[in-house]
């Protein structure tokens, strides 16, 4: 388990700095420039409970094996994020886009959400 929490946390890191440089990107500005924070580590690293949980819903269609990772990953946005603003520290804030939850969780990536825990299953349930 501590193997696929260090490998989420990096997995994370690096889909956030791409997924940054692409906003970047599409916001005009060439350099696409992709940034992270030491702080998403951790919040990354806990999808290595797909791991454990796979092996409960590995018979479960895509759809739902989808779902509940979109939901999960939404859970803990949420409170990782809501705990974050409480001390100041929160590295994100969407309060300015539609769609938002108290300014820390975007439901319109419900679908993000979605294709990364599939993406963590594939990754996880290969190297176990």
């Amino acid at each position: 388990m501590k193997r696929d929490f260090f490998l989420c946390g990096a997995l994370g890191w690096c889909m956030e700095i791409f997924w940054t440089g692409l906003h970047s990107l599409l916001n005009g500005q060439g350099t696409m420039m992709g940034k992270t924070s030491l702080l998403m580590f951790p919040i990354y690293g806990c999808a290595a409970v797909i791991s454990p949980l796979y092996k409960y819903i590995a018979s479960f269609p895509v759809l739902i094996r989808g779902s509940l990772y979109a939901a999960g990953f939404f859970i803990t946005e949420f409170f990782s994020g809501i705990i974050l603003k409480y001390l100041g520290i929160c590295p994100w804030d969407y309060s300015h886009t539609p769609f938002h939850f108290c300014g820390v969780i975007r439901l319109d990536y419900a679908p993000v959400w979605f294709a990364a825990g599939l993406f963590f299953e594939k990754i996880l349930t290969k190297s176990s």
